[in-house]
Order: structure tokens, then sequence, then C-alpha cells
């Protein structure tokens, strides 16, 4: 497979901008009318997003080791939109119909390229989802509270109906009826508990339906769909080493997950927590967090804040909080939030001795089709 060619022809396709995705999914409905059902019935909110992800995917068939647990997992989550493997053919026809569409110096070396890449991330994502046969397809969760802790932020528990695992760190993709056939991932905010609980925090973003129906309509009573987890943002069990845990905005879900990880199951460790957001008034999990950090010794929570001076909270961008406080070098290190934060926060850490071995992370992004081969998760 020539992966660069094959790169070269994808970006000839996405510099077309909208065109790409809608010929994409007129050749796939045309000539497979049955998978029109597994969209939403107002593709405004989808049309890109498959496309980018297969295109995105196929093409780093030169990375199986990191590639293959990532579509196993994909393939397992695919089932909750009733994905057959009859449809892997019907899909991968219409993305090679597409390249071929808008780049004149297509060849057939290049289809070549693209059907074996494509047979190989297919072949994992079956099998991915044959291993999860007699498991749901999804959970149904009832929503037994709904807080709004600010204008556009909530913080939503639900309890699924049927045992429900997961890890501390990963995503699960939700559902909800008013928005059908719109799925879009959240990271549980504490460990698995007895009762079966899951916190969430939900930001409503613009032009984010999910988002906005979780914080604005949705609320206790109603029922939401639960995807199966996803993710590697995790401490496994195998390492006891003290925590340096970095979040942004909404990223601090998955990191309050590990803090409660840690009180719950141990072992017992060194917890430092920075959560970084813009203004003061935008914390809006501070007072969970300051109770947590006075009911274990081991926890130590920073606020940090980039605009506002006359804050009486640490004042800066949190990676660069983060840095005045180390040094790091001996701790595991987990780090999420917007793409900027996460990329400086990572790269500061690594020049100040950091292990790359040590260090897990995950972008939050404003639109949150679900987790990318990086692990990013969004909305």
């Amino acid at each position: 497979m020539d992966i660069p060619a094959m790169r070269a022809n994808f970006a000839k396709a996405a510099a077309t901008g909208d065109e790409a995705p809608l010929y994409f999914y007129s050749h796939l409905f045309l000539s497979h009318p049955e998978t029109r059902q597994m969209f939403p019935v107002s593709m405004a909110h989808q049309r890109d997003r498959f496309f980018a992800a297969l295109g995105d995917v196929v093409t780093r068939v030169d990375d199986l080791d990191a590639l293959v647990p990532i579509l196993r997992q994909l393939g397992r989550d695919h089932l909750k939109f009733g994905v057959l493997p009859a449809h892997y053919p019907a899909a991968g026809g219409s993305l090679l119909a597409t390249l071929e569409h808008f780049d004149p110096e297509w060849t057939p070396e290049l289809a070549k390229s693209w059907a074996e890449a494509y047979d190989v991330v297919a072949t994992v994502m079956i099998q991915g989802a044959e291993e999860a046969a007699g498991q749901p397809a999804w959970w149904d969760a009832d929503v037994v509270g709904h807080e709004r802790r600010t204008l556009d932020v909530a913080v939503l528990r639900i309890r699924p109906r049927v045992r429900y695992d997961y890890l501390p760190g990963q995503s699960l993709s939700l559902e909800t009826e008013l928005r059908p056939r719109l799925w879009r991932y959240y990271s549980p905010a504490n460990a698995p508990r007895p009762d079966g609980l899951i916190e969430l925090h939900v930001k409503a973003r613009d032009g984010g339906p999910v988002s906005s129906a979780l914080v604005r309509s949705v609320g206790v009573g109603d029922v939401l769909r639960l995807g199966p987890p996803m993710g590697d943002l995790t401490v496994g069990e195998d390492s006891d080493r003290d925590l340096l845990l970095v979040a942004g905005g909404m990223g601090l879900a998955p990191l309050k997950a590990m803090v409660d990880q840690v009180a719950r199951q141990g072992p017992l460790r060194r917890v430092d927590l920075f959560a970084g957001f813009r203004t003061e008034d935008q914390i809006y999990d501070r007072a969970d967090l300051e109770q947590l950090a006075r009911e274990h010794p081991w926890l130590s929570v920073t606020f940090a804040v980039s605009d506002g001076a006359a804050s009486s909270l640490v004042h800066g961008e949190v990676g660069d909080v983060v840095r005045r406080a180390g040094p790091w070098s001996s701790r595991e290190v987990r780090v999420a939030g917007p793409e900027p934060m996460v990329t400086a926060t990572v790269a500061g850490l690594r020049e100040d001795g950091v292990p790359e071995r040590r260090m897990s992370s995950e972008v939050f992004a404003p639109s949150r089709p679900g987790p990318s081969v990086d692990g990013e998760v969004t909305e």
C-alpha cells in the first residue's frame, strides 16, 4: 500500500469542503438505500464526520499496532447503528468512488492501495463486532439527576438498567430520543459504583444539538441510550505511581473519575489535580472538588484562570501553572482538555523530563462525533 499517495489523494477530496461528503453519501444511499436508516434524518450535523473519519482511519493502516485495538472498539461500537458485515463493502465502494471522482490523477495502483487498506480496516472491525456477540448493542439508562451548574453546563446523573462496565478515563457514546441517531461521546466523571450511578458533565455548544438537548431539555425520568465504553485515557492496575492530572474545561470529567478511582479502589497515592478555566465563574464543579480535597489528604486541587486578573485564584494558562509547580518527572501524567492546552502541556512536561511513556492525553473539542484514532472526544 502506498500510504503517502493515499494521504495525498484523500487531501484532494477533503479540500473540496462539503462536496466530497455529499458525493459519498449520495453514492452510498443510491447504491445501498438500506443504509440510509442508520443515519439521522437531518444530515447537517453528520455530513462530513463519517467520511472524514473513514479516510483518517484507512490512511493509518501502516501503524497496525496502534490502530487494531481502536478498530476493534469501533466495530463493537457500530453495532448500535445496526451495522452488519454486508454493510462494510457498501461503504468501501462509495469511499473509493468518491476518492476517484475528485482526483483526476486516479490510477489503478491507487485504487488497489485503497481497497487493500479498507479491507484491513473492515476485517478488524467485523472481528471486533463478532467478539461482542451476546452483549447488548446499547444500554438504556434512566436520568435520575439533572443539575444546572452554569448557564450552559449541567451535571447529569444516570443509572443504566443493567450492569455497565467501564474504566475511569474512558468515554461512552450517548443518544437521546430528542435527537435520534445522533450519538455523541461523554466521559463519566466517577469510577464505577456499586449502585451503577454515572455522573456526566455536559456543556451546551453553539450548533451542538445533542449537548444543547442534554443541558436544556432532558430531565429526570428521561431515558438515554449508551454505547459501549471506548478510549484508553486510563490508569493501569499495574501502576502505583503518584498522579498528575491536568484538565482544561470539560476535560475535567475523566480526571475526576480517576480521583474517584483512587478513593474507591486504591492503591492510595499522591494525586495533584490542576483544573484550568478561562474565568473563575466557569468553574462549574468547584464545590465538589474542594469537598474531595477536604476528605482525602492525598489529594491536592489547584484551579487556574487564564482571564480575570482580579481573581484570587492562580492566574495563567493551566499548563504553565503546572510547570511552575513541578518537577513532575516521577509522576504518571494524564491531560484532558482543548487541543491547544493539551498540546502545550504535554510538550512542556516532556521538556521538563516527564517520560513520554508515562503521559497520556485526550483532546476535548467543540464537536463530538466520537473518539478519533488519536483518542479525541468531543461536544
